[in-house]
């Protein structure tokens, strides 16, 4: 309680109740699909999806305020949720536009899992983390976030040309992949915009750009599952 009171009465776009906040609706959006969709490989890979972002967000909560474990863990928890996701995007892409790009979805995974195997690892040596008023910084050590970043932003801009790319070439999946564009583009460019007009933000990257992917898991639900014609259970 004492810190939504910390809070309370001022407006913090990626502040601790914010994250909570989008936290209870990312893990809501995934129970809402468990409960509307059956599990297909597509239902299944937003799930997965949308329990990343929430276990990120909740993990940005607890390095605010924590509740057991330390900051170490709840970071390198956070980062390995987040780290799946580029791998994820791919597998959802190629999946919607039936395409057998089997190398690149072996690609994406493998070095997600890689990251996520030296956070996991070496995670108390290289990450700091600090509870900022408006977001939660998270330092890599050496040329951390270069490594890093390339191979976030690489698999994310990929993903996105290839979802283009593909929308051209089937018009019957085209408006389902335009809204996977959309979902990658309004937590990407917000995020992108933030680091050129401030760039001490740089260092505060997972956290605002996953602030804004509640977005995307919004249109995951909404539009991406029902245009994709996943079957809806019957109540």
């Amino acid at each position: 309680m004492f810190m939504l009171n910390k809070y309370s009465g001022k407006l913090y776009c990626f502040s601790p109740p914010v994250m909570l906040l989008t936290f209870a609706i990312e893990f809501g959006l995934a129970f809402y699909t468990v409960w509307r969709y059956k599990m297909t490989t597509t239902s299944r890979l937003v799930l997965v999806f949308l329990v990343s972002l929430g276990v990120f967000q909740l993990s940005e909560y607890m390095i605010c305020g924590g509740l057991g474990l330390g900051h170490t863990e709840w970071v390198q928890l956070g980062y390995v949720a987040i780290t799946l996701l580029p791998a994820l995007g791919m597998h959802l892409v190629a999946t919607l536009a039936n395409k057998s790009v089997k190398p690149l979805v072996y690609a994406a995974y493998s070095t997600a899992l890689a990251y996520s195997l030296y956070f996991i690892l070496f995670g108390s040596q290289i990450i700091t983390s600090q509870c900022a008023p408006n977001y939660a910084i998270f330092d890599l050590s050496g040329n951390g976030y270069l490594f890093y970043g390339s191979y976030y932003y690489g698999w994310l801009l990929l993903t996105g040309a290839l979802a283009v790319s593909w929308a051209r070439q089937q018009p019957k999946k085209a408006s389902v992949l335009r809204w996977m564009v959309a979902g990658y583009a309004v937590f990407v460019i917000p995020t992108t915009i933030a680091n050129l007009i401030d760039p001490a933000t740089i260092r505060a990257i997972p956290s605002i750009m996953c602030g804004f992917a509640v977005l995307f898991a919004i249109i995951l639900v909404w539009r991406v599952l029902p245009l994709a014609r996943v079957p809806v259970k019957k109540h």
